[in-house]
């Protein structure tokens, strides 16, 4: 049986991936979180266990997984950029994977993220795994590309399988209400001014569901190394708040230039997703409008409850 065992499995990707995983037969799925979700999903081995405080060694050895997904991380919105909690995870992580690998697991796969890449200097905008260059400006950017090195000097020292996905612009139900998508999504359904920057950034956006599905098929692969997990097309802010206003129907309440750009905000970011598409054989299920108007009914409802 190939076991798996999942950290941030209640998370804005995690649940997702958790879903995915569930639906196939011949997985076990476990989960380490820090309290037991409401409602619980049944088909999932809970373990309660605060990977920051709590010796996760015996648990981990006695789960006994043969893959792990390591999505748990520091996320407050706007702090995490920068928090020293980012040191904190770098080392909670590689205590995880000694663990696991001490336990037998045979395969890695970790959360990493587009802050890895160097901003600065894009060129065209679009992120290659193999050719952009890795100069991360944030704490954050910094510790994910280290602990990305580790995991593969690590991985191959071991005998271990590893992939490493670079997450780019997720959104979806759980997010933080201050990021764009839910922050348009709430105050159009306000009946109130979304206020936004000038909205000409590009940016690779995509539905956690369709993240989480991503790195299900990646863990699930055999794929090794550097993977960007994101949508591989370029839409405007603009764009996004402007379909948000028209499946509102309140297209005059987005307001653009109302907000100022930030002076360190590059043009262009996007990822080339040859890797998740030929290799790993996955692509998106939601398009653009569908993803958006899924995020703005679910929004809604969490508003309802």
């Amino acid at each position: 049986m190939t076991r798996i065992l999942v950290t941030g499995a209640t998370g804005l990707i995690g649940k997702h991936a958790v879903a995915r995983l569930i639906a196939d037969d011949g997985l076990e799925v476990h989960a380490i979180v820090r309290s037991i979700p409401d409602p619980l999903p049944p088909e999932v081995h809970w373990h309660v266990c605060d990977l920051l405080s709590g010796d996760m060694a015996e648990l981990v050895a006695r789960i006994g997984a043969t893959h792990l997904l390591h999505l748990a991380w520091t996320t407050e919105h706007g702090a995490f950029w920068n928090a020293p909690e980012n040191r904190d995870w770098q080392a909670v992580s590689q205590r995880l994977i000694e663990a696991f690998a001490l336990a037998g697991g045979k395969r890695i796969v970790m959360a990493g993220s587009c802050a890895e890449y160097d901003w600065t200097d894009l060129g065209d905008g679009v992120c290659r795994e193999s050719e952009t260059v890795l100069e991360p400006h944030t704490l954050y950017g910094q510790v994910k590309a280290e602990m990305s090195l580790w995991l593969a000097g690590f991985a191959a020292a071991n005998g271990l399988s590893q992939a490493w996905g670079r997450v780019f612009f997720p959104y979806g139900e759980g997010e933080d209400s201050r990021r764009l998508v839910p922050s348009v999504c709430l105050a159009l359904q306000a009946g109130e001014e979304a206020q936004c920057s000038s909205g000409r950034q590009v940016r690779d956006f995509m539905a956690a569901e369709d993240v989480g599905r991503a790195f299900a098929a990646l863990l699930m692969s055999g794929v090794e190394g550097a993977v960007n997990v994101a949508s591989g097309e370029p839409h405007t802010i603009a764009e996004v708040a402007q379909a948000l206003g028209g499946i509102a129907g309140r297209p005059e309440l987005v307001r653009l230039g109302a907000l100022p750009d930030r002076p360190d905000d590059p043009p262009i970011l996007v990822a080339d997703v040859t890797r998740l598409r030929d290799e790993v054989g996955f692509t998106p299920t939601l398009g653009f409008f569908e993803g958006l108007e899924r995020a703005y009914d679910r929004f809604r409802k969490e508003e309802r409850d």
